[in-house]
């Protein structure tokens, strides 16, 4: 941070900055989240934040920071950048031009996670359409904006069909209003996979919040170094820039880490609050100094290197070419882009919501699927009828087979006695709340440990639940 705020100064970006400390310090003061109220006031105050890595402590302590500050100030959109910069630093893929473009909210980083059985701990994924909405159409204002001809959709809605399919139904829905930009949508494991094998055909990727954290790191890893890369954080109101890549304890304070990464994010910085020229200055500068070989340790390589500095070093490097530019190396052209891209505010659309049933999930031991369901279907006679029962998602009841192996954790799934459940699309009818309660009180009065509900719903005669592998 040091060394990037020396080259903010010394090209006259007109940055002053107010300094907040948050994490491992803060969180050993006796703050439980590790960052203050005050620090909260001076971010709200400032709007934009140049952030250092957080260390987030693994199994324990506070909560990642870094998804507190996205989550609580609305950065909706996290934006990596991805460029080789070969051959100066080594890469077999001295082509590649990659944005990376992920949902930065929502999806498994809501962190909502409990342990409902001795065996089974559950995490939920969280994707809205407010959410789809607002981060598909900054990839594409983005690719719009900076001259880029393609986006991919990045999914896995083969098996997570209503999650993922709303990403890609949503993807599908606003792409079609940029008839000027190439898009396609790919399954992210062969994705990820052709995005490490061939980058060079990817151009801007956007997908969901653990997908873009992943193939991310992939991108910035194969392209050289992920300590090379910087990030944006867009929200509404708030915007917060940071290297991609996490803390370094065993080198803290020792002047060997490459700043190059926070470098590029105070660039992107500039650019954001419209002072494109100069993060082309500072780009140029740094461009031309790693084009010159003077690296630091991470990505210095004997015989093809020049010069091997330090932290402090690289930075006066840096700041002895500001005006400078790269002689083989792209150059920066920020100043051609947009700079800061709105996006409009999200408009709901009614739907008709009906109830048809519910999962009750069971912590049941005995390990006999059909003992369970036979037992269960003298408890549920009433107005709602056990459908199924699936462990891990797997159907074992009625009709399962005895190599599935099963845990403690039940889902049981009830629908009305009326619905038709033999056709490939079941036709569920629509039952009262108290018709649950009844039954959950009969399965009380029985001895069974209900651990969780989810009721089942239909918009516009749709079914928003998932049938269970094999149902």
């Amino acid at each position: 941070m040091d060394a990037t705020l020396r080259i903010l100064d010394a090209a006259e970006a007109g940055i002053e900055p107010e300094f907040i400390d948050v994490g491992n310090a803060v969180y050993l003061s006796g703050n439980s989240s590790g960052i203050t109220a005050e620090a909260w006031d001076i971010v709200r105050k400032n709007k934009i934040i140049l952030k250092s890595p957080i260390t987030t402590p693994q199994g324990k302590g506070y909560k990642s920071l870094n998804v507190t500050l996205r989550k609580a100030l609305g950065l909706f959109a996290n934006v990596r950048p991805v460029m080789s910069l070969s051959p100066y630093v080594h890469t077999h893929f001295p082509e590649m031009d990659v944005v990376v473009i992920r949902e930065n909210e929502e999806d498994l980083y809501a962190g909502i996670e409990h342990r409902q059985t001795q065996d089974v701990v559950q995490c939920l994924k969280l994707i809205t359409r407010p959410g789809c909405e607002r981060i598909v159409r900054y990839a594409f204002e983005y690719a719009r904006a900076y001259d880029r001809k393609r986006v991919t959709c990045m999914v896995k809605d083969n098996i997570m069909k209503l999650t993922d399919g709303l990403f890609h139904k949503v993807f599908d829905e606003i792409g079609s209003e940029y008839p000027d930009i190439e898009k396609d949508t790919q399954i992210i494991d062969i994705a990820s996979a052709r995005l490490a094998s061939r980058p060079e055909d990817y151009d801007v990727v956007v997908t969901s919040n653990l997908y873009g954290d992943i193939v991310s790191d992939i991108a910035a890893e194969i392209v050289g170094s992920v300590g090379m890369a910087g990030s944006a954080n867009i929200g509404t109101d708030v915007a917060m820039f940071e290297a991609i890549h996490g803390s370094a304890p065993d080198i803290a304070g020792r002047n060997l880490a490459n700043p190059s990464g926070l470098i590029n994010a105070a660039v992107m910085m500039l650019a954001h609050i419209g002072r494109q020229s100069v993060a082309d200055r500072i780009k140029n500068a740094w461009l031309a100094t790693i084009e010159r070989g003077i690296h630091t340790k991470d990505i210095f390589v004997q015989g093809q290197s020049v010069k091997a500095v330090s932290t402090d070093d690289f930075a006066a490097e840096v700041i002895e070419r500001l005006g400078a530019a790269p002689e083989k190396l792209r150059k920066s052209a920020l100043s051609a882009g947009k700079g800061r891209i709105t996006i409009p505010a999200f408009s709901r659309k009614p739907a008709n919501k009906e109830l048809v049933g519910i999962d009750i999930f069971l912590d049941w031991r005995d390990s006999d699927a059909d003992k369970l369901g036979e037992t269960l279907e003298a408890a549920s006679a009433g107005a709602l009828k056990l459908k199924m029962i699936s462990n891990r998602g797997v159907k074992v009841y009625p009709g399962g087979i005895p190599e599935t192996f099963c845990t403690d954790h039940w889902r049981c799934r009830f629908v009305s006695v009326d619905a038709d459940i033999v056709s490939d699309e079941p036709v569920y009818r629509v039952i009262e709340y108290q018709q649950v309660l009844a039954l959950l009180s009969r399965l009380n009065d029985g001895g069974f440990d209900v651990i969780k509900t989810e009721n089942l719903y239909e918009f516009d005669g749709k079914r928003g639940f998932s049938l269970g592998q094999g149902e």
